[in-house]
């Protein structure tokens, strides 16, 4: 017997559409499951702007769509035999799209399969994207979390990506960012560069001094009253938030906060040329540059000095994603309450205002807009909830709810709009 979705689908450039339609019939090396949460993530715009241009998009999606998005969680609703004993009907999850398929490096769920991806109500699991472990049970009281669980993970695999030498003279490299160092987060508030300070402050490896910058007062004011001042100092770290946007805070700023040594670990968070220059002159002797923020733009470029390359071992590495071992390493720290990533949060809407969204997402302020992809709801600004409320008791009761936890997201939260939504 097969089930019915319903799912936003992309059949090209800016071409989403939600559909519902038919899953093929389960096979026995598969998985049915249902997905509960999806954060929309901006490589998921990238992939409806660009459409079969993109590296993960195929070329047919105009004959063949597939179902966008790649931050989601749900249950587990049927176990095919071939994976019975590893996982069971009723398993929360979360899913690790890089799967690094052998025939198809660039295929992963939410860019290139028909069948499965984070805008659904229901999904097949194919044996291609088990057979990578992909596939990851956790356990909670919330599905946020494990939607939640990918982003961080593609931070966590940054800080692993990030390598030095040894010692001074020597072609060994130490993986990771280094410890007791100089880190720079630049452009670093926004919903990633909120999750990469969560980390920098709570993981084994912590910088001594750590500093954001950023163009947006109030983005580094909210920032600042999450990750305080204080609370860095306790685990070790000065931090410090700087607005670029002054005058008297450019790179001359920036080298006087590191006594004139430099930055060991540099993160770029938005692909901007002033940016990436910045934090190439920032850098300190045998530092490295993480390019995190991937472009639209298939030319971006920015100068960069290879004098420095030579003389002081400079090094750029980029990432694009974590793997599978990252995203256990963050479901391991959120379910220990190392990391909480949901100040990344800021709207909450059904699968009905996917599709606008992912195709207005720059253009929309704020973090992560996470998708209850099971109901139907316009997206909505958490800030605004209150406002709201003035004529819809639901958003009344749910604005109650965040402003008991500081104006986030919530566990509570969560378990009220499930119970008390409209089902799409």
């Amino acid at each position: 017997m097969c089930m019915k979705t319903k799912a936003i689908r992309l059949y090209g450039k800016n071409d989403i559409r939600l559909e519902e339609f038919e899953l093929p019939e389960m096979q026995e090396d598969e998985i049915l499951a249902q997905i509960v949460s999806d954060s929309i993530c901006m490589s998921s715009y990238k992939a409806a702007i660009q459409g079969p241009d993109h590296k993960r998009v195929p070329n047919d999606v105009d004959k063949n769509p597939i179902i966008l998005g790649h931050e989601f969680s749900g249950k587990i609703l049927k176990v095919g035999k071939k994976w019975e004993g590893q996982f069971q009907e009723g398993q929360k999850y979360s899913i690790q799209p890089a799967i690094a398929h052998k025939d198809n490096p660039y295929a992963a769920p939410g860019y290139s399969f028909k069948y499965i991806g984070g805008g659904a109500t229901h999904v097949i699991i194919p044996n291609v994207v088990m057979e990578a472990g992909a596939l990851l049970p956790y356990e909670a009281d919330s599905y946020f979390y494990g939607s939640l669980a990918e982003p961080m993970s593609t931070i966590i695999g940054a800080f692993r990506a990030n390598y030095h030498h040894v010692k001074p003279g020597s072609y060994e490299h130490e993986m990771g960012v280094k410890p007791g160092g100089n880190m720079a987060i630049l452009a670093g508030v926004g919903p990633m560069g909120l999750g990469a300070i969560d980390y920098a402050l709570h993981n084994e490896k912590k910088p001594k001094l750590l500093v954001v910058t950023d163009i947006n007062e109030e983005r580094l004011a909210r920032a600042a009253s999450i990750y305080t001042v204080e609370d860095a100092a306790k685990n070790g770290v000065k931090l410090v938030y700087v607005n670029t946007t002054s005058p008297d805070k450019g790179v001359d700023y920036m080298m006087s906060l590191s006594d004139g040594k430099g930055y060991d670990d540099v993160f770029i968070f938005a692909p901007v040329k002033a940016v990436v220059e910045m934090g190439n002159q920032i850098m300190g002797y045998d530092a490295c540059m993480n390019f995190f923020a991937g472009p639209t733009d298939q030319s971006f470029s920015a100068n960069f000095n290879f004098y420095d390359v030579h003389y002081s071992n400079h090094h750029i590495v980029g990432t694009s994603g974590g793997n599978t071992e990252d995203l256990k390493i963050s479901l391991d720290m959120m379910g220990k309450g190392k990391i909480n990533p949901i100040a990344m949060i800021t709207h909450v809407g059904g699968l009905n205002s996917a599709p606008e969204t992912t195709l207005n997402l720059p253009n929309i302020p704020g973090g992560k807009k996470l998708v209850y992809t099971n109901i139907e709801m316009d997206m909505a600004a958490i800030n605004d909830f209150r406002e709201k409320g003035k004529t819809d008791p639901l958003f009344a009761k749910l604005a109650d709810i965040v402003e008991k936890n500081n104006g986030l997201w919530s566990a509570e939260a969560e378990k009220y709009l499930l119970a008390n939504s409209k089902p799409i």
